[in-house]
């Protein structure tokens, strides 16, 4: 949504620079359309909460691959091909799901995040303006330590408050986080002294708890599932005794810290019956999903509830 058309050139180039004053050139290209986006979607949302993920896959998936597009590329943005390989093969990792992506982007990159707040901001203040409710739920992705979160919200709170003086507004903003590694669930009673709110990110939480590529799993899904180790694709349903748990353990332990803490999921579980109502059961407030799995969603959530009163009436 974010990185099309002439915004992934200026994608590329922040990439490829290498300097931090290089990188908030290119940023300051991308700032617009991120703006504008975000502009959008408060608008269309008319006062109903917006809850906007930071950047979170590993940025070589933003580059060109093959020698052709590479040296495309480099004769686009006026630079030597070989630095376009030289840094392409840089980015290189073995397990990029567990590499340089989600919140460490914007540990070892701050510009990023400060560009992508100060665009969430601008928009809010902007469309705030023009009378209509802005409510941005600002998600900061992968956070297995305290530390991370902490980093990247002041990032967002500095930012925050400088758009706020300029535009002389006031914008009511929350800041939370993904659960999508095990150490966010087993910490996240200090986690929730900084995050106003958790969703479960439970794509990766089921990768990073199984130990499962989600993309690579094919070679052995049948074996699995004739075997009944896995009764059910665990990236479809979700593992209620393993991962479950996690989501448990973690639900328990931010409350203990934040009793009012808003807690949901995202992914593709928040569409399937059994794990919306196995969300409903432990106390999450939302399921996210999506747009055509939202009908499926609404359904089981409402058996969900119809089950709980039947079962209080015994």
């Amino acid at each position: 949504m974010f990185f099309e058309g002439d915004r992934i050139d200026a994608v590329r180039e922040m990439i490829l620079a290498e300097t931090v004053e290089g990188r908030k050139k290119a940023l300051a290209k991308i700032l617009p359309y991120q703006r504008a986006d975000f502009t959008g979607i408060f608008k269309a949302l008319n006062g109903l909460p917006a809850t906007i993920r930071l950047l979170d896959p590993p940025l070589h998936e933003f580059v060109p691959h093959d020698e052709k597009s590479q040296a495309a590329l480099a004769k686009k943005l006026g630079i030597k091909k070989e630095k376009v390989i030289a840094r392409v093969a840089a980015l290189h990792e073995f397990n990029p799901m567990l590499g340089h992506r989600g919140c460490r982007l914007g540990i070892a990159y701050p510009e990023i995040t400060e560009t992508q707040a100060r665009a969430i901001f601008e928009a809010a203040a902007a469309v705030q303006k023009k009378g209509i409710k802005v409510k941005p739920e600002v998600m900061v992705p992968l956070v297995g330590f305290k530390r991370e979160l902490d980093l990247q919200v002041e990032v967002i709170h500095r930012v925050a408050a400088e758009v706020q003086k300029e535009q002389k507004v006031k914008i009511a903003y929350s800041v939370g986080t993904m659960i999508e590694v095990p150490r966010g669930a087993l910490t996240a009673d200090e986690i929730a002294h900084t995050a106003e709110f958790f969703s479960f990110g439970t794509n990766d939480l089921t990768q990073t708890a199984l130990g499962v590529s989600r993309d690579d799993m094919g070679n052995f899904l049948g074996a699995y599932t004739e075997n009944e180790i896995f009764k059910k694709n665990p990236f479809a349903t979700l593992d209620q005794t393993g991962v479950g748990q996690l989501v448990q353990i973690a639900i328990e332990k931010g409350r203990k810290t934040r009793p009012d803490i808003k807690l949901g999921i995202c992914g593709e579980h928040g569409g399937e019956p059994e794990s919306v109502k196995f969300c409903h059961r432990v106390g999450l407030s939302y399921v996210s999903c999506s747009p055509y799995r939202v009908p499926v969603a609404r359904l089981a959530a409402a058996q969900a509830a119809i089950e709980e009163k039947r079962a209080a009436k015994k």
